[in-house]
């Protein structure tokens, strides 16, 4: 089984629901550490409100996000590198939560979620390969 993960970047609400469903993912695994959006229909309550009405569950693990300081670096810099570097830095410190993910996906189709569209830009492939490290399922990109 696989890990999947999307990036709702460039993307409307019914076309990231339409991916999801196409996919069979039958759980939406948020980890964005603020889980807000100027795009609507993608900050926590009305993306999971959306879920719900086709039938995807929708969890939220602020401990799998890039905590502020990272993001504000980013914000300044645009340093991938630094980025990737220091993330895996603290996601090093994550493994309980990595390990809790596993759990919560284990024999569901889930899918983290986050902004970036293109996963190498995004901290999701970090999550997921620090998952696949500790025994969980291999990442599959929408």
């Amino acid at each position: 089984m696989a890990l999947f993960t999307i990036g709702y970047e460039g993307r409307a609400l019914d076309d990231v629901l339409g991916k999801l469903h196409a996919n069979r993912i039958d759980m939406v695994v948020d980890v964005r550490a603020l889980p807000l959006s100027r795009k609507r229909g993608f900050s926590k309550k009305a993306l999971a409100a959306a879920l719900n009405q086709v039938g995807i569950a929708y969890e939220h693990r602020v401990a799998l996000g890039t905590p502020k300081s990272i993001r504000a670096r980013y914000k300044r810099d645009h340093d991938v590198a630094a980025l990737t570097t220091q993330f895996t830095k603290y996601l090093a410190g994550q493994t309980h939560s990595l390990l809790e993910l596993i759990d919560l996906v284990k024999g569901k189709r889930a899918c983290l979620l986050c902004f970036e569209a293109d996963p190498a830009l995004c901290h999701r492939s970090l999550v997921a390969e620090g998952a696949r490290k500790l025994g969980g399922p291999a990442a599959k990109h929408l």
